[in-house]
């Protein structure tokens, strides 16, 4: 992997998905406590972060007690959420080389940015949204095709 901040994100991120299926865990600061027990030095901005992007959420445990829980990889109620915000928002898409320019109505690029990624298609290396528009840089051309025909799919 070239990126090792990348790498070292990873895991991390795995290392939270291990830690919440194990403890109840209902704090950012229990999280991060965690964390450093671990190994890992995080600040309550990386964990916070974190939590967004694995969409972690609060939820009840069988005794009434508050902990974070993540949502099932692919499972199909959060997939078909994304879809919707996509289907909600996006107006067209344009393949440029190994780029995707994504045109939104008037402040939903955001939204819409943030479903994309969460979507965690392989052929996206990165993505910025402004207020109607989003850049996808993709790895390739045909990784561009792919991501555009999936979008289209969607939003058809």
């Amino acid at each position: 992997m070239n990126n090792p901040g990348l790498k070292t994100k990873k895991i991390r991120q795995s290392k939270i998905l291990e830690i919440i299926e194990k403890k109840r865990i209902s704090t950012q600061e229990e999280l991060a406590a965690e964390l450093r027990a671990a190994g890992f030095e995080s600040t309550q901005a990386t964990v916070s972060r974190d939590i967004r992007e694995l969409q972690l959420t609060k939820s009840t445990d069988s005794s009434g007690e508050y902990r974070y829980s993540a949502p099932e990889v692919g499972s199909m109620m959060s997939e078909n959420k994304f879809a919707r915000v996509l289907a909600d928002a996006v107006i067209t898409t344009v393949v440029a080389e190994n780029l995707l320019i994504v045109k939104t109505y008037a402040g939903m690029a955001n939204a819409a940015c943030a479903a994309i990624d969460s979507m965690g298609w392989e052929q996206v290396a990165g993505s910025i949204a402004g207020d109607d528009t989003i850049f996808i840089a993709c790895r390739s051309h045909d990784d561009a095709e792919t991501v555009i025909g999936k979008i289209n799919g969607i939003i058809v």
